[in-house]
């Protein structure tokens, strides 16, 4: 097991704590684009057509992460899983 599927495991059981830096990482192993207009805020846009605007305080909101990781298994066909 890789360190990125060791954070999205991580991140699936704790979705508290997490920096947005982490939340590019994935994004890059999963080839999911993102782009960052300015400092406050990171817009990540999935295959399937669906978007995800996550404010990039610290740390990021649970419920984004879970937005995150739900968008990502529908992407990467994961869902099963949880």
């Amino acid at each position: 097991m890789s360190k990125i599927e060791k954070t999205l495991q991580k991140m699936r059981s704790n979705p508290r704590d997490w920096r947005i830096e982490d939340i590019q990482a994935l994004a890059k192993r999963y080839e999911i684009d993102y782009r960052q207009p300015g400092s406050s805020h990171v817009t990540f846009r999935f295959s399937n057509g669906d978007k995800l605007t996550v404010p990039a305080h610290k740390p990021v909101k649970p419920i984004y992460i879970q937005k995150f990781i739900d968008l990502l298994d529908a992407q990467i066909g994961g869902a099963n899983e949880k």
